[in-house]
């Protein structure tokens, strides 16, 4: 097997006749780092949530390491969504001990040197902390697993700009290379050096899927301006 996720004909409708994602077929391999990039719309975060098991297709199949999402590719998969959802009222230490508890493949030491490297107070109650410091305490959550997937939707989006590059350092560091890292996001500049691959999607579809550096040498551009020049308005 040298897939990590494969969709074949992943359609996914929410209403007749309007489809959220439509005949994507999409190969990842091993040991790559992949921006997942559109506009509002496109489909980003219904195909994370597919592949996280969130939803099921109305056509066609996506798979994780030869499996269909479930119990089984939770095992290996690292989710971190696009919204606010641990318990506000636990303290950040709480939140290493319930972590770990859920999964074995947590890595308490690696989340408590994250925190101290970001100044995050493992007893500081998740209530009192900015709407930036919760992301990263979410952020370290999900990359403190070693996983074989992770699925990072918007991961930066509301992190100041002094901590993006110790993040991204961190996502670039902190997975195996048997593993691979899907990153959603509108902050294209900030991340596109840390990427192998591209998948640009456009109206629940892909309208292209590149190697960065082939792209660049091809286009004569970065990933960021081919995506202004590819969606502008």
């Amino acid at each position: 097997m040298n897939e990590l996720l494969t969709c074949e004909g992943l359609t996914k409708s929410y209403q007749k006749g309007t489809n959220a994602l439509d005949n994507i077929e999409l190969h990842i391999g091993f040991g790559r780092i992949v921006g997942l990039l559109g506009p509002n719309g496109s489909g980003k975060t219904t195909l994370i949530k597919l592949a996280n098991g969130l939803l099921q297709p109305t056509a066609g199949s996506i798979r994780i390491a030869g499996m269909d999402p479930g119990p089984d590719t939770k095992a290996i998969v690292s989710y971190l969504p696009d919204a606010a959802w641990l318990p506000d009222w636990m303290r950040v230490e709480q939140l290493v001990e319930m972590f770990r508890d859920f999964y074995a493949d947590f890595d308490p030491a690696k989340a408590n040197e994250m925190l101290e490297k970001l100044e995050l107070s493992p007893k500081a109650p998740l209530k009192s902390l900015s709407k930036g410091n919760k992301e990263k305490v979410q952020l370290i959550l999900a990359m403190s697993r070693n996983a074989r997937l992770y699925l990072l939707d918007e991961p930066i989006g509301g992190v100041d700009p002094a901590a993006r590059d110790y993040i991204l350092n961190t996502i670039l560091t902190n997975y195996s290379r048997d593993a691979s890292v899907i990153i959603s996001t509108h902050l294209i500049e900030d991340v596109e050096p840390v990427l192998d691959e591209a998948v640009f999607l456009k109206n629940g579809r892909i309208f292209a899927h590149r190697s960065v550096d082939e792209l660049r040498e091809t286009e004569g551009m970065s990933v960021d301006a081919y995506f202004r020049e590819v969606f502008k308005c």
